[in-house]
């Protein structure tokens, strides 16, 4: 390899390393990470660890119905015999999913939208984007998921078109900011001196140097789209039965409260720990290019 290939290249694993290090400092972060690689692994593993697979789908046992949590059924069993663990575990594949399709579908547009705005800022262009940002961020996210959710056929792919609709302002209102303030940096207007299309200067100048911001808010955003499917599924707005949604399996456990208990405790839990994890990795990345900064 030749010499300078090699110098090129040490800064970049220096850089790696030192971001790490700021990273592992905070026990929380590493929890968070730890959350989220078991959460990523049991969504993937789901039909080869758990001990009662097809009762993720149509299957019942009738005559094991309302088990309590035991050895053969960690979580015991709900109205219709079916694992509740079994369903949970299968259920981290439907929430993760959601959260992959949704920010797939709001980044590119947001992050676009937010860029063109924030280097064009003052001009008409700014004005007509940010204006249509702002009447979707001026209703609450939810409201306007469960509106959208509402006039649409109840579905997992309705759902995630419901929240997609009301997400991308969001991307587009943190672009725009970051935009607007390395509009005037240097490194731009040495661009601009030397003649680079608008172009090049928005998506090779600028977007890199607002990679650090859109990946925390990634991260954070995934708890919350979570949440938000988990929310529509729970009013019967988003998964329907028998599909194990972690917020269908908490609208089905709650008529049987506080007997059955079981049947709503463990897909909650399951809710709040994956939200937990992808906020607390979302903080400590959101440190390390904090500190970075400074």
């Amino acid at each position: 390899m030749p010499i300078a290939e090699r110098i090129r290249r040490i800064p970049a694993r220096f850089d790696l390393k030192r971001k790490w290090y700021r990273f592992s400092r905070s026990p929380l972060s590493i929890v968070g990470l730890v959350i989220v690689v078991a959460s990523i692994f049991l969504a993937a593993a789901a039909p080869y660890i758990t001990p009662h697979p097809d009762q993720a789908g149509r299957a019942t046992d009738l005559q094991n119905k309302f088990l309590s949590p035991r050895f053969a059924y960690l979580f015991g069993t709900d109205d219709l015999g079916r694992d509740v663990f079994t369903r949970t575990i299968f259920g981290f594949q439907y929430s993760l999913t959601m959260a992959v399709v949704v920010l797939s579908l709001v980044i590119p547009p947001g992050v676009i939208l937010g860029l063109i705005a924030g280097y064009y800022r003052g001009t008409w262009i700014d004005a007509v984007i940010m204006r249509i940002s702002d009447v979707f961020i001026a209703v609450p996210p939810l409201v306007l998921a469960l509106s959208i959710a509402s006039v649409l056929t109840p579905s997992v792919f309705n759902s995630m078109m419901a929240i997609s609709l009301m997400w991308w302002p969001w991307y587009t209102r943190l672009m725009y900011n970051a935009a607007s303030a390395l509009r005037n940096e240097y490194f731009v207007q040495a661009s601009e001196v030397m003649g680079e299309s608008s172009f090049r200067i928005i998506f090779v100048e600028i977007l890199p140097n607002c990679l650090g911001s859109i990946l925390t808010k990634v991260t954070l955003d995934v708890g919350w789209v979570i949440l938000l499917g988990s929310a529509l599924s729970y009013v019967g707005l988003g998964a329907q039965p028998p599909t194990p949604d972690l917020g269908t399996m908490v609208s089905n456990g709650a008529m049987y409260l506080p007997a059955q208990y079981w049947i709503t405790l463990f897909p909650a839990l399951a809710i709040v720990i994956i939200i937990l994890g992808f906020n607390l990795l979302g903080d400590g990345i959101r440190d390390v290019f904090v500190e970075e900064v400074r």
